[in-house]
């Protein structure tokens, strides 16, 4: 498993993608993901499933911006 955030130019969001081998459950993908939205508040933009069984997971959360005090 990989992931890393990255934020793409101009966006209100903050993405990281997690790359999940096929040797991964369901279940245990699922978990992953639940974990990552639960402590993280990311949630799931986008789920792919390659042919060869890997699942590439992007995740989003919003980018909270402190307002500047005066």
């Amino acid at each position: 498993m990989s992931s890393r955030p990255t934020r793409r130019q101009g966006s209100e969001f903050e993405y990281q993608e997690i790359l999940l081998p096929r040797q991964v459950s369901r279940g245990a993908a699922r978990r992953v993901l639940i974990d990552h939205a639960e402590y993280g508040h990311w949630e799931l933009a986008r789920l792919r499933l390659f042919p060869d069984g890997t699942r590439k997971a992007t995740l989003r959360r919003r980018i909270l911006r402190a307002a500047r005090a005066v």
